[in-house]
């Protein structure tokens, strides 16, 4: 069967309907020819019963009498018991095939050899001169003639029949298979970069059009997925240029420092600070990535997460900066789970709280609530007290590499993936993140997580 794989599909659906039709024709010319054949016994049986019928009713109305003789070309017999012919009009040959002795009941016989074709009903009759057979015997050759012909012009219509079905097959193969050829066509273009746009829909609404609308959407998440990585790779390298070009000039620094200590330490520390700002950005670059992977979905409880947020509130309060950073917990349920890991969720904290120290007045007070809604999801909720965000960046808080303030962002070494990165593990975890300003002023970040 290795060869009909080669074959392609619309040459399989033409064979394919051959061969039904070849076993569904072949199947009816049977049928046909047996009923035919039998009906065409039938009606000579019939005929040789009524030959026979006149003389098995005088013979049993007129025992005394003689049998009168046959019309020509009626092949009669009347045989007794003894084995005499009373009447005889049967061909010798037939005449010899005949059964010997007297049958119980009528009896047809079907004979025939390369010559003759004959049907030949057997009648017994009994009076008072004894038993007799009635032979009356039709010539089959006329029906066997006819059962020919029908076989005949049953092949020659299987044989069109065939050809018909195998041309209309390739046929309407050809004309339901264009829109896939025009597909292959235009994908051909598309892969190599001959044409932009997407594939060809049918006016039909069947399974072809389903299939290039589905490919449509598949090609649409690649053109997006390919915008994305050369729109990061762009920014990639444009955040990754300033601190290089930085930290090699600080290394050039300390090589021209290096008979003075104090500023070849100097040089070092700043050195130290953009290897330090590289380093975070490449892992933030390289969490954003990992979002995309297909992972096992975690389920943390949610005193686990409680105690992720106090550590975030630790790591803040350490780093300082800030007039303050509170929180308030309200947190009912702490076995209820959530499809997010401690250490993601302790990432969207210190995101957050880094992103409203960076945002806000030197003394910015930051504020943390968590709690459990009545529907059970969590709520996370960073507030501070500072000028707020530009009206103008909210919309693009949380893209990737966007920056609410570059000059500002830049000296606090901020990349501008922090709310990208809080977005991704919220969505990861089937929830969502907004950023707001409060009427009374300052920033105010929001990330729900649904339970599991």
């Amino acid at each position: 069967m290795r060869w009909l794989r080669r074959l392609s599909v619309r040459a399989r659906i033409t064979i394919g309907s051959v061969l039904v039709g070849a076993v569904v024709l072949t199947l009816i010319a049977l049928v046909l020819h047996v009923e035919v054949r039998q009906a065409t016994l039938e009606t000579d049986r019939s005929l040789a019963a009524g030959d026979a019928a006149p003389f098995v009713s005088d013979l049993r109305q007129n025992p005394d009498e003689q049998p009168d003789r046959p019309a020509e070309g009626v092949l009669v017999g009347i045989r007794s018991s003894t084995g005499a012919w009373i009447v005889d009009t049967l061909p010798e040959d037939l005449r010899r095939a005949l059964p010997d002795g007297v049958p119980t009941a009528t009896t047809t016989l079907r004979l025939g050899d390369g010559h003759r074709q004959a049907t030949v009903v057997g009648t017994p009759v009994e009076n008072d001169d004894g038993r007799f057979v009635v032979w009356a015997a039709h010539d089959g050759r006329a029906g066997h003639e006819t059962v020919e012909r029908v076989d005949r012009s049953l092949v020659v219509g299987t044989l069109l029949a065939l050809v018909a079905s195998g041309l209309a097959a390739w046929s309407l193969s050809t004309v339901a298979l264009r829109p896939v050829t025009r597909m292959r066509r235009t994908a051909e273009a598309l892969s190599g970069g001959e044409a932009t746009g997407h594939l060809p829909v049918g006016p039909s609404e069947d399974e072809l059009a389903d299939l290039a609308r589905t490919l449509n959407a598949f090609i649409d998440r690649q053109r997006e997925n390919a915008a994305r990585e050369r729109r990061m790779v762009s920014d990639a390298s444009h955040e990754l240029r300033t601190p290089l070009a930085a930290l090699t000039a600080r290394l050039e620094l300390a090589h021209r420092s290096s008979g003075d200590a104090v500023a070849l330490e100097r040089e070092l520390a700043a050195a130290e600070s953009d290897a330090a700002r590289l380093t975070a950005l490449a892992e933030t670059m390289l969490e954003l990535s990992r979002l995309d992977e297909t992972q096992p979905t975690p389920s943390t409880p949610a005193a686990a997460l409680v105690t992720e947020l106090m550590g975030s509130v630790d790591r803040a309060r350490a780093l300082g900066g800030t007039g303050g950073v509170d929180f308030t917990v309200d947190v009912p349920d702490g076995d209820e789970r959530y499809a997010v890991t401690p250490a993601a969720f302790g990432r969207i904290v210190d995101n957050l709280v880094a992103n409203s120290i960076a945002a806000g007045a030197p003394a910015v007070e930051v504020r943390i609530e968590l709690a459990q809604r009545a529907d059970r999801a969590l709520d996370l909720v960073v507030r501070d007290d500072g000028p707020g965000v530009p009206e103008d960046f909210l919309p693009h808080a949380f893209d990737r590499f966007t920056r609410a303030d570059d000059a500002r962002r830049a000296v606090l070494g901020g990349s501008g993936l922090g709310l990208a990165l809080v977005r991704g593990i919220a969505e990861r975890a089937g929830g969502d993140a907004t950023l707001a300003n409060a009427p009374e002023g300052g920033a105010v970040a929001v990330v729900r997580l649904p339970a599991r």
